[in-house]
C-alpha cells in the first residue's frame, strides 16, 4: 500500500476526515457548505439598503458597517475575504459603503420615472420584511449558528487582529439581538458619531493615496477602468456606487467619470446578443439594465438619436429584468450583484419599483449573525457531488460500503442506502427542466444550487452526472439514465467551436468568463466518458464526436510546461493570480477517469498518454519542498491545492500504467504525509481563498479542504505498494 511511515496516521486522518464530512450533511439530506463572509458583500448590501430607506433599515446597515470596521486590513484596505490582501475594488466599495455612516448621506436620486411601480412591503420596527420567500426569518435563512465571540480563526468580531491582518478599532459593550434575530449591538444616538467608522474612513483614504497616488476622482476612476481594461462589467458598477456615495465629487461631475452602458440593447431578442458586443459579459444582463438605467437618469447622452432611443427603452428594458429576476429577489443568488441593482434602480428614479422591492427582501434575508453577508448563498449542488464523489473515493467505490484494497476497516458512518435514495432523488430534482429566463440555457443542466437565483453552468452538470453514476453504480434505474441523457445533451448543446465548453453560454462573448475553459472541458470529458456505454445510439455518437472536439481543445489549450490554467480557482499571491495546480490537476484527475473511452470517441491514444505524462511531470516538478503543492514557487502551500495534486497523481496510478511510477509514489507520499501533518489528523482544515467568483472575486468555501483532503488521502491509500 502507499500510505506515510505512520499507517495508523492515515487511517486516523481518514476516519476522522470521513465523519466530519458526514456530520456536515444538513437535516434536508445533502451539503450547503458555508461560503467566506465577503467584504465587498457587505459594502454593497449596506449600500443598496442605506439608498432605498436608510432610516427604515437602520439596524442592518449598523451591523453590516460594524463588521466592514471589524475586519478592516491592517494596511487600511480591505481584500475579497478576511484571509485576503486589500485590493483597490473591495477598498473602494467598503470607502463608499462608509459614507452612509454620515447622517448628511444623501444619494443623488434622480426623479421618478413614468414606469408603473410597486410599493415595498411594510417591514418590521428593524426593517427586515418578516419571512423570507422560503418561510426562515430573514436571519436564519441561511442556517448560520449564533456567532461565537471569537470567529473561525481566532478574531475576535469587534476589531482584534487575527490571521489575515485586520486593524483594531473601537469596541462596542452591549451586544443585543434584534427582534430578527440578528446580532448587534445597542445603536448610539447616530450611527455617523462614532470614531471607529470616522477612524475607518481615514485609514481607507490613506490606503487609496498609497496605492493610487491621489484622491482626486479622475485618478480613482482611473485606476478602477485600467483594472478591468474593456470589461465593464464590474468597473461600471464600482464607479456608479463610488459616485452615489459622493467619492467622485459633485453629483454633475461624477457621473462624467461613469461610462455609459447600452441598457437598451436588453430589449433585443437574447440569440443576437453574441453579436452585439456587448461590454459585459453574459451573467451581467441585469447590471447592464439596471446601471445603465441610474446612468442615463444622471447624464444624458449628447446624441439625440441615442437619447431619445434609450429614453424609449426604460420600460423594456425594466420588463426584461423583471423577468430575469428570481422569485427569491436575489440575481444569481449574489448579494453583489442583487445590491448593484437595487441601488442602481432606487437612485434611478425607481425607488418603489417592485425589482427593488424583491431585491431587498433578498439582501435582509440573506445577512449573517456578525453583520456580514457571504459573497453568494450557497454551492449547494457543487459541494454536494463533490462530496458524493469524495465518498466514493475512485470508479468502482460506493459511498455505502468501503472500497476494495482500502487501508483500515469499515467506518460505522458510511451512508445507509436509503441515505443515497435522498441523495440520487434530490439531484434529479436539481436539474432544470425548462429554458431558464436569465441565460435562455436549454433544459437539462444543472447549477451551482439549488436555489432560484442559480443559473446552469457546465461545470455542476458535469459533477452532477458523475454524481448521478456513483449513487446509480449498482444498477442505472431509468429515471436517473433519463437525466442523465438530457444533461450530456446539454453539455454538447453549450460545446463552443473551438471543441472547449464554458460556464453559461455558448459564444455570448469574447471576454474571459464566456470563453471555453480547460477545467470546466476536461470535467464535461470524464462526465461524457462515465455515461457513454448507457447512452441510446444517436446520443452516443454525437457524444463520442463531441468527447474528441474537447480532446482537441484540452490538447490545443495545454501550456508548453505541460499545465493548465482554471477560470474560477486562482492563488492570490501567485503570478496573474492564476492556479495552474487546480487546473492542471483536475484535468488531469478527469480525463485520468475516462482513458478508457479514447479509444470510442477517435483521439489518438499516444497524443493522449503525451497530453497526460506532461501533465504530471509539471506536477511532480512544482511540488514543494515539503511536500505540498501551492498555486505558484515560492508561495505557500495549501491544503486544497496538495490534495487535489495528490488525488490526480493517485488516479493516474489507478487507471493507467505512465513512466516512472516510482516518482509519482513518493510525490503522492510526501503529498499525503504533508495533509496529514497540516490537517492534525483530519481534525483542522482551514479553507483558504482559491475560489474565484464572478468578476473575479475571491472566496473561500469550508468543505473544500474537507472535502478534497478524503478524495486524496483515500486514492493514496488505496494504491497497490509498487515499491
Amino acid at each position: 500500500m502507499i500510505t506515510p511511515d505512520d499507517v495508523s496516521g492515515l487511517q486516523a486522518t481518514l476516519a476522522t476526515l470521513r465523519e466530519r464530512l458526514l456530520a456536515a450533511r444538513g437535516p434536508q439530506g445533502y451539503w450547503e457548505g458555508r461560503l467566506s463572509s465577503s467584504a465587498l458583500s457587505t459594502a454593497t448590501a449596506v449600500f443598496a439598503l442605506a439608498v432605498v430607506d436608510r432610516d427604515r433599515y437602520i439596524s442592518l446597515i449598523d451591523c453590516g458597517l460594524r463588521w466592514l470596521c471589524a475586519n478592516q486590513n491592517a494596511d487600511g484596505g480591505w481584500g475579497d475575504t478576511v484571509e485576503s490582501p486589500s485590493n483597490l475594488s473591495t477598498t473602494m466599495l467598503c470607502y463608499s459603503a462608509l459614507a452612509v455612516s454620515d447622517h448628511r448621506f444623501q444619494p443623488p436620486m434622480a426623479s421618478e420615472g413614468p414606469i408603473r411601480s410597486v410599493p415595498v412591503r411594510a417591514s418590521r420596527s428593524m426593517g427586515v420584511p418578516p419571512m423570507s420567500n422560503t418561510g426562515v426569518s430573514p436571519a436564519r435563512s441561511m442556517g448560520v449558528p449564533p456567532m461565537n465571540p471569537r470567529d473561525r480563526h481566532g478574531q475576535d468580531a469587534r476589531g482584534t487582529h487575527g490571521r489575515g491582518g485586520r486593524a483594531t478599532h473601537g469596541q462596542d459593550a452591549h451586544a443585543t439581538t434584534t427582534p430578527d434575530g440578528v446580532t448587534t449591538n445597542a445603536l448610539d444616538a447616530a450611527i455617523c458619531d462614532r470614531p471607529q467608522q470616522t477612524h475607518a474612513v481615514r485609514q481607507a483614504e490613506a490606503w487609496l493615496l498609497r496605492k493610487v497616488g491621489s484622491l482626486e476622482p479622475q485618478a480613482l476612476a482611473r485606476a478602477v477602468e485600467q483594472q478591468y481594461g474593456k470589461d465593464r462589467t464590474f468597473s461600471v458598477p464600482i464607479l456608479t456606487m463610488c459616485a452615489l456615495a459622493g467619492r467622485l465629487g459633485t453629483s454633475n461631475s461624477a457621473w462624467h467619470l461613469v461610462r455609459p452602458l447600452p441598457f437598451e440593447l436588453a430589449v433585443l431578442p437574447q440569440r443576437l446578443y453574441k453579436w452585439l458586443r456587448l461590454p459585459v459579459v453574459s451573467y451581467a444582463l441585469p447590471a447592464l439594465i439596471a446601471v445603465g438605467q441610474v446612468g442615463y437618469a444622471h447624464r444624458r447622452p449628447r446624441n439625440p438619436l441615442t437619447r431619445s432611443v434609450r429614453h424609449l427603452s426604460r420600460a423594456r428594458s425594466l420588463a426584461v429584468l423583471r423577468k430575469l429576476q428570481p422569485k427569491n429577489g436575489g440575481f444569481l443568488e449574489a448579494a453583489p450583484l442583487t445590491s448593484f441593482v437595487v441601488m442602481s434602480l432606487a437612485a434611478g428614479g425607481y425607488r418603489d419599483h417592485e425589482a427593488v422591492a424583491k431585491g431587498v427582501e433578498f439582501l435582509a434575508a440573506s445577512i449573517r449573525y456578525d453583520g456580514s453577508w457571504p459573497i453568494d448563498t450557497n454551492l449547494a449542488t457543487w459541494v454536494t457531488t463533490l462530496s458524493i464523489n469524495a465518498l466514493a473515493g475512485w470508479p468502482g467505490a460506493t459511498i455505502s460500503s468501503p472500497p476494495r484494497e482500502t487501508v483500515g476497516t469499515a467506518h460505522p458512518t458510511d451512508l445507509p442506502s436509503s441515505a443515497r435514495g435522498q441523495l440520487r432523488e434530490w439531484l434529479l430534482s436539481c436539474q432544470h427542466r425548462e429554458v431558464h429566463p436569465y441565460t435562455r440555457a436549454a433544459p437539462g443542466g444543472w447549477a451551482w444550487s439549488n436555489l432560484p437565483g442559480a443559473v446552469p453552468d457546465g461545470d455542476d452538470t458535469a459533477g452532477a452526472l458523475l454524481a448521478l453514476r456513483e449513487l446509480s453504480s449498482g444498477g442505472t434505474d431509468p429515471a436517473i439514465l433519463r437525466a442523465a441523457s438530457a444533461g450530456i445533451g446539454w453539455l454538447l448543446g453549450l460545446q463552443n467551436r473551438d471543441g472547449g465548453i464554458p460556464t453559461f453560454c455558448r459564444g455570448w462573448t469574447k471576454l474571459p468568463f464566456d470563453k471555453s475553459t480547460p477545467d470546466i472541458t476536461a470535467h464535461a470529458v470524464g462526465a461524457m466518458g462515465a455515461w457513454l456505454h448507457e447512452l441510446p445510439g444517436p446520443l452516443k455518437s454525437r457524444t463520442e464526436r463531441a468527447m474528441q472536439r474537447a480532446l482537441r481543445y484540452l490538447h490545443d489549450a495545454q501550456r508548453p510546461d505541460g499545465s493548465w490554467v482554471p477560470l474560477w480557482f486562482g492563488n492570490q499571491y501567485a503570478f496573474r493570480q492564476e492556479n495552474p495546480v487546480y487546473g492542471t490537476s483536475r484535468a488531469l484527475t478527469h480525463l485520468s477517469n475516462c482513458g478508457s473511452r479514447i479509444a470510442d470517441c477517435g483521439f489518438d491514444r499516444q497524443s493522449f498518454r503525451t497530453m497526460c505524462e506532461r501533465a504530471v511531470q509539471w506536477l511532480l516538478s512544482v511540488q514543494g519542498a515539503y511536500g505540498g503543492w501551492s498555486g505558484a514557487h515560492a508561495v505557500v502551500a495549501s491544503i486544497e491545492e496538495t490534495a487535489l495534486a495528490v488525488d490526480a497523481l493517485a488516479t493516474v496510478l489507478l487507471q493507467s500504467a505512465i513512466e516512472d511510477p516510482q516518482s509519482v509514489i513518493e510525490a503522492i507520499r510526501r503529498g499525503a504525509a504533508w495533509l496529514i501533518r497540516n490537517t492534525d489528523h483530519g481534525r483542522e482544515t482551514p479553507a483558504s481563498p482559491i475560489g474565484l467568483y464572478f468578476a473575479r472575486l475571491w472566496y473561500f468555501e469550508e468543505l473544500y479542504p474537507l472535502v478534497f483532503s478524503l478524495s486524496a488521502l483515500s486514492k493514496a491509500g488505496r494504491l497497490p505498494d509498487r515499491s
